[in-house]
Order: structure tokens, then C-alpha cells, then sequence
């Protein structure tokens, strides 16, 4: 029996998937929370086979959930239940340690497929990115344009060239907003230029935000 919780903000998709989740033998949901703190605390108390998660909750990001319990909870499967499907979210959650990622606009038997795959140890992208994603790991590697920027700050000044603000930043790369303040403050500093419309111009010359 696969051990499932669920973390959803939205009444509606709790039960939907508890509804989904009964319809099978061998799942077992034992735990849902609306919030990441709840999450954690699945995590650490109830330690289920399989968390799913979204992204953004009302007290926090997922993703951030994500690191957390990769730490205090490494036994727990995170897939990731989520409506982004673009590149940054997809990734920023890879990386944290999520087993899977699926949109809510997938079939029930893509979600349960995607359950007992990460359950059993597997990795899953959902059919709705994994084209995208397999395009993003497959790329050749290039030189960064401003070898002076850390990784999370080309991350950022990537968004920033593709005039995103600075709260969608913090949500995409599951950061909390004063992290990116300071991100974006740095990249000020490096890039020397003095606000943001300088540092979008500079950064689209030299090749960033046309995704």
C-alpha cells in the first residue's frame, strides 16, 4: 500500500484527488493540508510514501517545502501537482529534490501513474513539460554573458530581463521576496547600472529574456 499525503490550497482539487485516490487499492491517503507549514509537519510527523504538492500555498512556496523535507524527511517522494508548467518552476523544483512533476490539467491515470512511479524510487515529468524540459537539459552549455553573476543571480536577471517583477521571481525560483531584493541588488552592483530598466536593457543586449 502506497502511503499518499496532499497539500492543496484549494478545497476542490483536496477533493478530487480524494475522490481519485479511493477509486484504487493500492494508495492509501492519510494526511491533506491546505498550507506549507502543514506540509512540514506531514512530512516530519507522518512521514508518507508520496507527497503532493503545489507550488504556491498561502503561507510559502512549495518549493521551498521541497528543500526542507529533503533534509528533515529525505524517505518522503515529493511530486509536485501544480497549474505552472514553465521551464523555471519545472526546474526550480528538479532541483530542490522533487521526484515529479505533473500539471493539473493531467488525466487521473497520469497523476496515479505518476504516484506509484515516485513511490517505487522513479522520476516523473508530466506529459505536458517533459518535451520542454528534455529540450532545456539537452541544450549545449554556453558561456554565461556575465561570468561575475552567481547561478541564482543569472536565474534572476533572466526574469528580470523578461520584465517579470520581483514577487513572480520569488515564486518561480520558490525564494522568499527579500532574497531576490537582495539578488537583484547585487546584480545592480555587478552589472553596474543603477535600476532596473538599465539592467534589463544591458541584459537583452547581451542575448537574456527572450524566452
Amino acid at each position: 500500500m502506497i502511503r499518499v499525503a496532499v497539500v492543496d490550497d484549494h478545497a476542490l482539487v483536496l477533493a478530487g484527488l480524494n475522490a481519485l485516490l479511493a477509486t484504487v487499492d493500492d494508495i492509501e491517503l492519510i494526511a491533506s493540508a491546505p498550507t506549507a507549514e502543514g506540509a512540514r509537519r506531514i512530512g516530519a510527523n507522518d512521514r508518507p510514501d508520496v507527497l503532493i504538492l503545489d507550488i504556491n500555498l498561502p503561507d510559502g512556496s512549495g518549493i521551498d517545502v521541497v528543500r526542507v523535507l529533503r533534509r528533515t524527511a529525505p524517505t518522503v517522494a515529493v511530486l509536485m501537482l501544480t497549474m505552472h508548467d514553465d521551464d523555471q518552476s519545472v526546474l526550480a523544483a528538479m532541483r530542490a529534490g522533487a521526484r515529479g512533476y505533473v500539471v493539473k490539467t493531467a488525466d487521473p491515470e497520469e497523476v496515479l501513474r505518476a504516484v506509484r512511479s515516485v513511490a517505487e524510487g522513479g522520476a516523473v515529468l508530466g506529459a505536458g513539460v517533459a518535451h520542454r524540459a528534455l529540450d532545456v537539459f539537452a541544450a549545449a552549455p554556453r558561456t554565461p554573458p556575465f561570468p561575475s553573476l552567481t547561478v541564482r543571480e543569472q536565474e534572476v536577471l533572466e526574469l528580470i530581463a523578461q520584465g517579470v517583477g520581483n514577487a513572480t521571481i520569488a515564486r518561480r525560483l520558490g525564494m522568499a521576496s527579500k532574497t531576490v531584493s537582495n539578488h537583484v541588488t547585487n546584480i545592480f552592483a555587478k552589472l553596474q547600472v543603477s535600476d532596473r530598466s538599465a539592467a534589463i536593457i544591458k541584459a537583452r543586449e547581451n542575448g537574456l529574456g527572450r524566452a
